[in-house]
């Protein structure tokens, strides 16, 4: 039979009078803050940033596929607030930490937000709590890092707090898979830990998926991340050999795609961007670092990954001399700097780097991007996009380098009013109008 704390907090559950508090509003934290709240449950977004507490404040979204309304709405049902410091927890029935866990510059993990979270967690936690970790991590964080700062003072684990991971998978931008018919991963401390968990994202998924411990939800999230940065390294050394042969990468790739098992298709681009797929294996090949072991096909395709945006600027450099141009001196136009389609997101983005390694070439760099109106370099530099992307301003550039398509993009002109484009992502037409077009 469950313990007492158990039992009030699974009735608060059921009942959907549980106050749930969301440690971070970015990408995760927000829509997952406003599922909870319209599933009937009483929640606080927690956020030191002033400028997200005073947009949420006025019922605007600071998310491009969050609209405005929705917020508003869950803001006027009474169930959604917001706050700039961590008092609430002190009332809370659940905490949930959805902060960033970024790379240093060494590659090394960057949990210091997670443990900043904690910390303030473990000066507001109280009996009959149930806590869980979303942010992307090493196998063995949840152990590791969480359970001494809260255990401490005869808070017992399973009896007086309760403790899970759930790994978050949220895929910004995809209108197809949402939080709610993704399948959550959970894995508790201890049964009783697993079973509160899984009630709490039962009222806001169509499926829980139950696994043994903390650590194997954490590695479940890092396996299919790898898997990810894996497979685009191979393919994006297969188009690096495809174009020294002579061959169209792209073809291939769909011709192959028409194998009815054992091949799923992946694409090769410019690198790799976002927050999970270029850092989330990184963090394994941290740990397992500091256990003398090799984690070899990361560390390949990391490499190779991270070459890729050097691999754009040759290519774009190769094109321009087929037309008797030279890179130094030349106007190129990058469509896009997002890291993926119709998202306002920059991080990891290699854009970033191609813009600094055509800017050291002596290139005359500009972009256009509807979702970041500015980017800063590593450099310090910032650029403005600009306001609009015209037909002069497409003729006026030497070569348009496709980097994110976004949606609003119109292709077919781009190729009927552009002189050279460079295509990284395999979308612009062939054969229309009177472009040279080049695909990586």
């Amino acid at each position: 039979m469950d313990k007492p704390w158990a039992q009030q907090l699974a009735g608060r559950l059921q009942a959907r009078t549980a106050r749930v508090c969301v440690m971070g509003l970015g990408y995760v934290g927000l829509p997952l803050a406003l599922l909870l709240a319209e599933a009937g449950l009483y929640v606080t977004g927690i956020d030191p940033d002033r400028d997200k507490a005073a947009l949420l404040a006025s019922g605007v979204s600071y998310i491009h596929d969050i609209p405005d309304a929705r917020v508003a709405a869950a803001k006027a049902s009474g169930r959604f607030h917001t706050s700039l410091d961590p008092e609430p927890l002190s009332r809370a029935d659940v905490a949930i930490i959805c902060v960033p866990t970024p790379l240093s510059k060494s590659k090394d993990p960057d949990i210091s937000y997670v443990v900043e979270a904690v910390d303030s967690l473990a000066a507001h936690r109280h009996h009959g709590m149930l806590i869980v970790l979303e942010s992307t991590t090493y196998p063995g964080t949840t152990e590791e890092i969480l359970l001494p700062r809260i255990q401490q003072d005869g808070y017992v684990v399973g009896e007086d707090l309760f403790v899970a991971f759930s790994p978050e998978r949220v895929d910004p931008g995809n209108k197809r898979f949402t939080i709610r018919n993704t399948p959550k991963v959970v894995g508790g401390v201890t049964p009783v830990c697993l079973r509160l968990a899984q009630q709490l994202y039962d009222a806001i998924v169509e499926r829980t998926v139950p696994v043994s411990s903390p650590a194997t939800a954490e590695m479940v999230k890092i396996l299919e991340n790898t898997y990810r940065a894996v497979n685009i390294g191979l393919v994006n050394e297969m188009a690096q050999i495809c174009r020294r042969i002579g061959l169209d990468i792209w073809e291939v790739i769909e011709a192959a795609r028409t194998k009815p098992f054992g091949f799923q298709a992946f694409y090769p681009g410019p690198g790799l961007g976002g927050h999970c797929i270029p850092v989330d294996p990184l963090y394994l090949t941290w740990k397992m670092r500091s256990l003398s072991v090799q984690t070899r096909f990361i560390e390949l395709a990391d490499q190779v990954n991270r070459d890729m945006p050097l691999y754009v600027v040759h290519g774009v450099q190769d094109a321009l001399n087929d037309l008797g141009k030279p890179l130094r001196g030349s106007a190129v136009l990058l469509l896009g700097v997002a890291y993926k389609a119709d998202v306002a997101d920059l991080r990891e983005s290699p854009a970033l780097t191609i813009i600094e390694q055509l800017l050291a070439r002596g290139a005359r760099v500009q972009y256009h991007d509807p979702f970041l109106a500015h980017v800063q370099l590593g450099t310090g530099a910032v650029l403005e996009s600009l306001p609009a992307l015209d037909e002069d301003a497409l003729r006026a550039a030497d070569c348009v380098l496709v980097h994110t398509p976004h949606s609003s993009y119109d292709l077919e002109a781009l190729v009927r009013q552009a002189r050279l484009v460079y295509d990284t992502r395999g979308v612009v037409p062939q054969g229309v109008g009177s472009a040279q077009v080049y695909r990586l």
